[in-house]
């Protein structure tokens, strides 16, 4: 099993939480041990972690467990290998409900330069997905 630490449209209650339901189990609620840029960009109006621990601030999401497979599709689902798209990478947690910190936890983070256009400033948590394009909705938008 991996521990995955979703931080945008894939934590409960958001437009994509239907695949976490069905990849794996809700471990519980945590924050970033170090902080990152949290911005929403691009044109579907997408979460990014920008890989650049130490700026920003602590990012607040949910971390799951996963199996290989779950694994895999999200792996697919963040476009990890195309170029230009999201890279897994590991990242300690607090989680808040073991009041512990978790390392090697897995998450997905993107590169500034291949972000497009950065909507808003950087945060601490992802909330307002009311602008998110939705991937059915893509294709006839643009």
């Amino acid at each position: 099993m991996h521990e995955v630490f979703v931080y945008g449209t894939l934590k409960r209650g958001f437009p994509n939480y239907h695949l976490m339901a069905k990849l794996g189990e809700f471990v519980g609620s945590a924050a970033t041990v170090n902080a990152f840029p949290l911005v929403v960009g691009g044109q579907w109006f997408s979460p990014y972690l920008i890989d650049e621990p130490g700026n920003g601030l602590p990012v607040l999401g949910e971390v799951f467990n996963v199996d290989n497979k779950g694994l895999a599709f999200l792996d697919e689902l963040e476009g990890v290998g195309v170029p230009n798209a999201y890279r897994r990478v590991q990242v300690e947690v607090w989680s808040f409900d073991r009041k512990a910190v978790s390392e090697n936890v897995w998450t997905y983070v993107k590169d500034r330069d291949n972000i497009d256009i950065i909507h808003s400033n950087c945060g601490e948590v992802y909330s307002d997905f009311s602008k998110y394009i939705f991937p059915k909705d893509r294709s006839t938008r643009f």
